[in-house]
């Protein structure tokens, strides 16, 4: 018999190759058919099963992560799988882990900052999984500022040892992924001091644990920090603590390539330059914009499933019900996070790009393209996460009652996903190096100095602060010039009016921290223009396929479109657009909600997400959600008996006494 699928008929109204589709979003057919397989190879594994993991305790939750991920290595082994297919596999592993840090992390740091010597005796080991290793920097006092950290490393000459040592509270090591319970060795950032000076934070690698019983090392206190928000999700990594009591490792432990201390204690600089250090840095957030677009794509996909099965109001002479996906109040909460997801997806493609020419380029010290290249990463990560995090928010609400159900899916990824707009720099840091960065562009301007790549326009800002839009009709906005022109406009004046603003002030750091609200506003509005004008080089590409490249173009309209109607203040207040311009913008997002419409269920379905990934009962393929809500409903543990646990103690001598009137 086969199943029944109860978006069969949704999936017949898709006027686009979806197997094409399917391509283009993972990025290559070789990509698809890798993502495919593992997918797949984890779905079919029941040791990687993740239905339960709400209802798990703590310690059993972080049981099941080693169990899960000891597996994920033995799988990785017997299958001789690439470097490409194991993180792939990871991947869909699904679960926060220990691992993620000592691959991404703390491996990454050694090979960023180590001498050829200290990467061949430490990264053997670490590639191995011999030593497991994470990345120690933030701590209870301070996290963003990273040269406030309290932390110390001082040299002893008479033994060639560095000490390193809490010296307060504040300076324990907190939140580390992996330190709580699994790490024997960290990267440990401290304050590096020798000869009587302090030269500020470096790297060290340090032992944290024996590797023979794995208790902590003399000097060495080291714990898990706690639960977490939200069930399952990020519980099921121990995020940790440390303080160190005068613990001393060997000086060449220092990590070496950009810096060093002699055996005399003298601090000399490498011939290597300091840039170098930011590849590792636009690495971690190249990779957190790329997965930006995975995670709003599962939850868009399970509120754009749910809401064509789920029907309320609307029925006449005792007809069907009218589908949620239909409404369009419902459309135009929906459809502009399905357009981000695949814009999202677009400029994580490029950053890819991107930090493979900067790192070619920084190899030949070239370091031209590195400003603009690291305001890129630190803007996009903070774009791409805050409106990731909101947009799984929107998605539960756009899932109703149901969608507050652990079952949905949505609070548990929402629960992991937040921690994204924290960590590897926090959201409004970041927006504020990026216009600390369109400041420093717009002031040498004067000097003849061109902005390249991404700021490029800012070359053309005499141009861009007359120009007026040419929109007469609604239709005039599905052109991608006149598109791209507003929000070069709309960036470009409002980074100007920032620019004049603090040469009001007697100092910049004055001016800084009065319109710092104003300057991340300049830095979004940079950001949003950045992926824009992505998603249309996109559609410059060769895309194959009967119909993809009309619905990417009505994707890459929706997303423009709804970002200039969220923010039309700016658009209109900047002079870039009239009011009148505006409504018509609105009106012709409206027509583009429709020509979405028929094509929404096959839009999603081109993610490819298998039902394990998902993990949700609300988004799973065949439609069939209220047998499943029912299904999983006798699955909780309240439902064991029948009669529930402290029935006699509780409920009974509630039932059984008489009560009688109280006077008060």
């Amino acid at each position: 018999m086969e199943p029944l699928d109860y978006h069969a008929e949704e999936r017949s109204k898709a006027s686009f190759d979806v197997e094409e589709m399917k391509i283009v979003w993972a990025g290559s057919r070789h990509a698809f058919e890798i993502s495919d397989r593992a997918a797949r190879l984890v779905a079919s594994d029941p040791v990687f099963r993740k239905d339960n993991r709400t209802m798990l305790s703590r310690k059993e939750l972080f049981k099941d992560t080693l169990r899960k991920t000891a597996h994920a290595v033995k799988r990785t082994i017997e299958l001789n799988l690439s470097e490409e297919e194991t993180h792939t596999l990871w991947f869909y592993v699904d679960q926060p882990a220990y691992a993620n840090l000592h691959w991404g992390m703390f491996i990454p740091a050694i090979e960023g900052q180590g001498t050829e010597k200290q990467k061949q005796k430490w990264l053997p080991m670490a590639h191995n999984m011999q030593i497991i290793g994470c990345y120690a920097q933030t701590e209870l006092g301070h996290g963003s500022n990273v040269q406030g950290l309290e932390t110390t490393a001082t040299f002893d000459p008479q033994t060639d040892e560095f000490v390193i040592h809490s010296p307060t509270l504040t300076s324990s090591k907190w939140w580390p992924g992996g330190l709580g319970k699994v790490s024997t060795h960290a990267v440990v950032y401290a304050r590096l001091r020798t000869d009587g000076q302090d030269y500020g934070v470096h790297g060290f690698i340090v032992q944290l644990r024996s590797l023979d019983d794995h208790s902590p090392l003399p000097g060495i206190t080291v714990g898990d920090i706690g639960m977490k928000f939200g069930s399952g999700a990020y519980n099921s990594m121990d995020n940790g603590l440390l303080r160190f009591d005068h613990v001393r490792i060997p000086r060449n432990q220092m990590l070496m390539r950009l810096s060093q201390v002699t055996r005399e204690g003298k601090y000399v600089q490498s011939d290597v330059p300091r840039q170098l250090v930011y590849g590792t840095m636009v690495y971690v957030r190249q990779i957190i914009v790329s997965e930006a677009s995975c995670a709003l794509s599962r939850a868009v996909c399970i509120a754009t499933r749910y809401s064509a099965v789920r029907r309320q109001f609307g029925s006449e002479n005792g007809g069907p019900e009218t589908q949620v996906i239909n409404y369009k109040t419902q459309q135009s909460r929906l459809f502009p996070l399905l357009a981000s997801a695949y814009a999202f997806r677009f400029v994580g493609e490029w950053m890819k790009w991107l930090y493979t020419d900067v790192s070619k380029r920084l190899q030949a010290n070239d370091f031209s393209t590195l400003p603009e290249v690291h305001a890129c990463a630190a803007g996009l990560k903070s774009i791409t996460t805050s409106a990731t995090a909101d947009a799984i928010e929107e998605c539960r609400k756009l899932c109703g009652g149901h969608g507050y159900l652990s079952c949905s899916g949505l609070p548990e990824l929402f629960a992991v996903y937040i921690p994204n707009c924290t960590y590897e720099g926090d959201n409004i840091v970041m927006l504020l190096q990026v216009a600390r960065f369109l400041m420093k562009t717009i002031s040498r301007l004067v000097s003849g100095k061109m902005p390249i790549g991404t700021a490029a326009y800012l070359g053309r800002v005499e141009h861009l602060m007359q120009c007026h839009c040419e929109v007469q009709r609604a239709e005039d906005w599905l052109k991608h010039s006149i598109i791209l022109e507003a929000f070069e406009a709309r960036s470009a004046r409002m980074s100007v009016a920032c620019a004049e603003s603090l040469s009001r002030f007697s100092t910049p750091e004055e001016g800084f921290g009065e319109i710092s609200a104003d300057l991340v506003e300049a830095a979004v509005a940079h950001c949003q223009l950045i992926i824009v004008s992505k998603f249309i080089e996109k559609l410059q590409q060769d895309i194959p396929g009967k119909g993809v490249k009309t619905q990417l173009e009505n994707l890459c309209n929706v997303y423009a479109l709804s970002l200039l109607h969220k923010h039309l203040g700016d658009f209109v207040s900047t002079g870039c657009i009239t009011p009148k311009q505006g409504a018509l913008a609105n009106e012709q997002l409206r027509s583009l909600y429709s020509q979405v419409r028929p094509n929404a269920i096959a839009l999603v379905d081109a993610f490819n997400h298998t039902d394990h990934y998902l993990g949700s009962v609300l988004g799973c393929y065949d439609g069939n959600v209220y047998q499943k809500l029912y299904e999983e409903a006798w699955k909780s543990p309240l439902n064991d008996t029948v009669v529930p646990d402290g029935y006699d103690e509780y409920i009974r001598p509630l039932l059984r006494q008489h009560f009688r009137t109280a006077r008060l």
